[in-house]
Order: structure tokens, then sequence, then C-alpha cells
């Protein structure tokens, strides 16, 4: 007779009292499934097509890449969120966790893009996707070196330097700085409508016109700048829009350079912290234990997912992947942590991955109206980093490690040229504030640590 360890240790370890309708495991109607699914998609939808507009519109990349390129990080997004719901073998946390394109890379993917091209990015961040892979597997080993002090001051300068790449889309982006029209004032204007419509929406008392927020606000101004002119419907009827977007494993190619690739490679060891909170969370909200075998094997599971997953997304020309925190909050509105609703999710993800139509839509979308929903959200997970480092103590030792990781960390974004005479090799690496952060945080944290201990021994 088989035996459930899981569900035997959660009968000794109490778990958290919920209001679930549909708990993990139950089916709910087909009806019911369709409709939370559709509530999750809304949440997504926009944070997983933003990554790739952002890094095509940095690397100026042509209308049909773009748009194939939204549409693969649709796809893939589809096939990780299955594979975190099914939970195939050790792969996947088997809750209900919805994954899609990481905001946490963009800063390094676009500096790689700009040394290598979609080649490069694409190459790094398959090579580098192992290594939250291993982090599964050892998490409680790093957990020391990787404390949540330096996530938080990680995750801080992954949103202080998004914000910058939202303003320049606000501005009209880098199209708009080449031919003489940045910071106009029609780029400001669609820009700051989009702004007020998403924060109008995201403080209604309906829950529904909530969670869509930035979806109609991205509509608002899609809407005003297409009555201004600015949407150039003339570069879309060169495109297939009834046809179907064939997935092609490696369509650009593959390259690599170790510069890149420990840039990379460090935000995946923040996204497998991150990973872990987010399971925790979705686990807490779901009903399930927060502790022993089974909280551990859910942790350990949607962590390697998130690498595999991400490995997989390079394969089919996407970016890489992570758990959305946002829709932990959906769960707790609709009381549905029922997992099969994320097979729901999947379909839709892969399905609407599938039509050109969808990528090239969102690819004539211009900057400012882009910008003026990204620097919000942008905004979010620099608090989000802020508030991580506030859950902690800040002593003495936590105030040096800050301030030297974001003098290094914020001077490398805000004055790059400190690095104009330095070795490619050092510039690859040092180019990128969070990088740079990132490593000063992790080196500082455990130099200072020894320090402090030899000075507590001798008193």
């Amino acid at each position: 007779m088989d035996i459930n360890t899981e569900e035997l240790e959660e009968t000794i370890i109490p778990v958290k009292e919920t209001d679930l309708i549909y708990g993990i495991d139950d089916r709910p109607p087909l009806k019911e499934a369709l409709f939370a699914a559709l509530q999750h998609l809304l949440a997504i939808f926009v944070a997983i097509i933003t990554p790739p507009l952002i890094i095509a519109g940095a690397l100026k990349l042509d209308l049909e890449t773009t748009g194939f390129l939204v549409s693969m990080a649709l796809f893939a997004s589809g096939i990780s969120t299955f594979v975190q719901c099914k939970r195939i073998g050790p792969v996947g946390a088997g809750l209900l966790c919805i994954q899609g394109t990481s905001f946490s890379f963009i800063g390094p993917i676009i500096s790689a893009g700009l040394a290598g091209g979609l080649p490069l990015i694409f190459g790094v961040c398959m090579a580098a996707a192992p290594i939250e892979m291993i982090i599964s597997r050892t998490f409680k080993y790093m957990r020391s070196i990787i404390t949540p002090l330096v996530s938080g001051i990680v995750v801080l300068l992954i949103g202080l330097s998004l914000i910058k790449v939202g303003v320049v889309s606000c501005g009209g982006g880098f199209a708009a700085m080449d031919n003489g029209m940045f910071g106009s004032l029609r780029n400001i204007g669609v820009a700051a409508t989009v702004l007020l419509s998403v924060l109008f929406f995201n403080r209604c008392k309906n829950k529904y016109l909530r969670m869509s927020s930035i979806v109609l606000g991205l509509c608002i101004g899609y809407g005003l700048s297409f009555a201004l002119g600015m949407v150039d419907m003339s570069a879309a009827s060169s495109q297939n829009l009834m046809g179907f977007n064939i997935p092609v494993p490696f369509k650009y190619g593959l390259d690599f350079n170790i510069s890149s690739f420990i840039a990379i490679g460090l935000v995946y060891l923040i996204t497998a912290i991150e990973a872990t909170g987010d399971v925790t969370a979705n686990s807490m909200i779901s009903g399930k234990s927060i502790e022993g075998e089974g909280y551990l094997k859910r942790v350990s599971g949607g962590v390697l997912a998130d690498g595999v997953n991400s490995f997989v997304a390079g394969v089919f020309n996407s970016f890489p992947n992570s758990i959305f925190a946002q829709n932990n909050g959906i769960i707790q509105l609709t009381g549905v942590a029922s997992r099969y609703v994320g097979y729901y999710i999947a379909g839709m993800l892969i399905l609407l991955g599938l039509f050109p139509i969808v990528g090239v839509v969102f690819s004539l979308m211009p900057d400012p109206v882009l910008g003026g929903a990204t620097l919000l959200m942008f905004g979010t997970v620099a608090a989000a980093g802020i508030r991580i480092i506030a859950s902690q103590e800040i002593n003495r030792k936590a105030t040096l490690v800050l301030a030297v990781s974001l003098s290094l960390g914020l001077g490398v974004e805000l004055m790059p040229d400190i690095l104009k005479t330095a070795p490619e090799a050092i510039k690859g690496i040092f180019s990128s504030g969070i990088t740079t952060g990132g490593l000063t945080a992790i080196i500082a944290n455990v130099l200072i640590r020894v320090k402090e201990d030899k000075v507590d021994k001798t008193e």
C-alpha cells in the first residue's frame, strides 16, 4: 500500500486555516475554472510581455523580431506554468504557481544584447540557468551567504535601475532620442495619462477593475496615442497577422562570454531566493504546511522548475522565467487554489503565443504608453527591496553593507564612464549596477561578519 508522506506529515503538522473554495487537488467545474484562470491571466499578461518589449526597444529590433519575442514569451510562460502546477518528478512546486518573464534580468540582458545581440542573450541565459537548479538542491547552505539583506539590496537595485528604463520609455524611447522628440509634451502627456489611469483603477473598490488596472491603463493610453497619430499601422501591413507562430528552437543562434554569464548568473541567485518566498506564501494561502519534508519538497521543486523553465525558455527564444508573486493575491481573492486551474492558464498562454497578431499589436504600442504603466510597476519592485531590507535588523554591519553596496551599484549606474578605461572583461561584468552592487553586498556581508566575529572573541 502506497503512503503519501506529505499528506501524513500535514496531519501531524498543523496547517493554516483558509477560506478556500477549492483546495490544491480539487477540480473546479469548467466554468469556474475558466473564470479563475481568466483573472490570473489579466494579472500577469502585461507583466509577461513587458520585458521583451523593453529589451527589443533598447536593442532597436525590428517589428517582426519584437512581435516574435513577445509571442515566445507567452508561449514559454505557458509551458513553465504547466510544469510548476503539474510537478513532473522533482520539477515543480505542485501548487497554483504562475510563471512569466522576469523583470529582474532586464538590465543584464540589455547589456549582453548590446555586446553580442540575441545569440549572446540566449546563450548566457541558458548557460547560467543550471545555477538556479543547483541552488534548489543546496539552498540551506546558500542561505548563510545570500541573506535577506543581500537579496533586498539586489531587488532594490533592480527596481532603481528599471525606473531609469521606464523614464526613457515615458520620454519616447531611444527612437525619440534619435529624432529629437524625446521628452516632448505629447510623449509625457500620454505617459502621464496611462500612469494616472492605472492609479485610478487600482484604487477602485470594484475588484475586477482593480485586478485589470494595468490592462485598462494601457488600453486608454493606446487609444489616446492612436488618436494623436503615434501608432504606425503601416508597419504592420507587411506582417502575416492571420497565420501561426511556429516555435523554432535556437532561431537566433547561441553565443557566450564570461562577463555576461557572471552578470546573468548573479540574478539567478536572487530569483532562487525570490522563488522560495513566493512558494512559501503560496503554500500558506493554499492551506499547506510551511515546515517539514513536504514543504521543503515544494520549495525545492519550485526553485528547480524556475531554473529548468528558464533554460527551456532560452531554447524557444524567450527570456528567463520566474514565479509571479501577484498571483498569490488572486488565489486569496477568488478562494481557488486548485493547481488544475493552472492547466487552463498554461493553455491560454500557449494559444496566445501561437498567434502573431498578439505580438504585433503590442509591438506597435508607443513607448510612452508602456512607460506610463511600467514606471509604477518598477517602483513597486524597488519598494519590495526596501521592505525586505526593513524587515531585517539594521545594525552597524547592515549599515556598512548597505552603504558600500548602494554606493558602488548606483555609482556605476549613474556614471558608467567610470569604467571607460577598464579592460573589456572587467567592464562587461561591472557595467551593470545590479551586478556591481550585488557582488559587493555578498562579499561585504561575508567579510564584515568575519571581522566582527574576531572582535567579539577578543572582548
